[in-house]
């Protein structure tokens, strides 16, 4: 059996917006109060000894809703920070960003750069933002600056390779777990490439109210899985 070491954990924070609506409360609530969830399963997955943290935050196909809704989870960056991130320096967790903020507003813009800046000597687990990201997205700018390589050849057609490719991605760091709330089953473009062999955990749980204890629950099924990784099982 492989060895069960929990490096990187990857959450689909999902059920913000039901959250709210099932408690009569705005949508953005939910997605305020999944700030909070953020926040506290940082510090618990911190505390366990997992090195990289990656939430999905806002994808590409995300700036189909309501625009108010979409105006306040770029607002969330700086609540974020404004509230926690002495938490976050308290434990040493460094904060990265991952998607295209090109298209962001200016104050979502600059509150990720504060929080990079002022987080970026932290040494221990890195909480990393997947904010106006989508896989394909990824994996087609990758294929372009793996192009341009060849075309000015810093690069040999004959010497790409899996490494290569995943160099060349926003971040290439193999994903141990993913978790997905709120009772939906699908992957929704999120880390494609890094989650080839992960393993995957769907819980019915809505992001607002995964706590502590969820988190414990879905490392323990995660520990009792055999990791083949395209091998044979070595389970008894």
């Amino acid at each position: 059996m492989q060895k069960k070491e929990l490096n990187h954990l990857a959450i689909i924070l999902d059920g913000n917006g039901r959250w709210a609506q099932e408690r009569n409360m705005p949508r953005i609530k939910g997605h305020y109060e999944g700030g909070r969830r953020v926040k506290d399963i940082a510090i618990a997955a911190s505390n366990l000894g997992i090195k990289r943290m990656t939430v999905y935050a806002f994808s590409t196909e995300n700036w189909s809703r309501p625009d108010d809704e979409v105006n306040f989870i770029f607002k969330l960056p700086k609540i974020f920070l404004d509230k926690y991130l002495n938490d976050l320096m308290k434990h040493q967790i460094r904060v990265e960003y991952i998607g295209d903020i090109s298209y962001i507003p200016e104050g979502a813009k600059k509150s990720i750069n504060d929080s990079m800046i002022k987080t970026n000597e932290n040494i221990g687990m890195t909480l990393c933002f997947a904010l106006n990201y989508g896989s394909q997205d990824e994996i087609v700018k990758a294929t372009k600056k793996i192009v341009q390589q060849v075309e000015d050849g810093s690069l040999n057609i004959e010497a790409i390779n899996k490494e290569i490719f995943a160099a060349n991605l926003m971040d290439n760091t193999p994903v141990d777990l993913l978790i997905r709330t709120s009772g939906e089953q699908r992957i929704s473009n999120f880390l494609l490439w890094q989650i080839a062999y992960s393993e995957i955990y769907f819980t019915d749980v809505m992001w607002p109210d995964f706590d502590e204890k969820q988190l414990a629950l879905a490392i323990e099924e995660y520990k009792r899985r055999d990791r083949r990784f395209g091998g044979l099982s070595n389970a008894k």
